[in-house]
């Protein structure tokens, strides 16, 4: 199971419309049951990072990450979005 830690400025509003199109975009694809999403706070990377595959933000991040990073701020305004779904997906299932 790959675990993603999903952040934004306040671990709410903009991580949960991104929450569910990054959901909806990888159980697309093929990997349904082979992730787990948590949210937080940019603040709480990198604690939370520890234990993550992969944060995606939404927001340029200043804080030290202890896993792959993906800033992903088009996912927020559903724009040139493949780019991202595609390095996201390599990330986490290109074993």
């Amino acid at each position: 199971m790959k675990r993603i830690l999903l952040c934004c400025g306040t671990g709410v509003a903009t991580s949960t419309v991104v929450r569910r199109r990054l959901e909806e975009e990888l159980i697309r694809r093929g990997h349904k049951g082979k992730f787990t999403i948590s949210q937080c706070k940019a603040v709480e990377v990198p604690s939370k990072s520890k234990n993550a595959d992969l944060c995606v933000s939404t927001i340029a991040n200043s804080y030290t990450c202890h896993c792959p990073l993906v800033v992903a701020t088009n996912l927020i305004v559903n724009r040139n979005t493949e780019e991202i779904y595609n390095q996201i997906e390599e990330v986490l299932f290109s074993d």
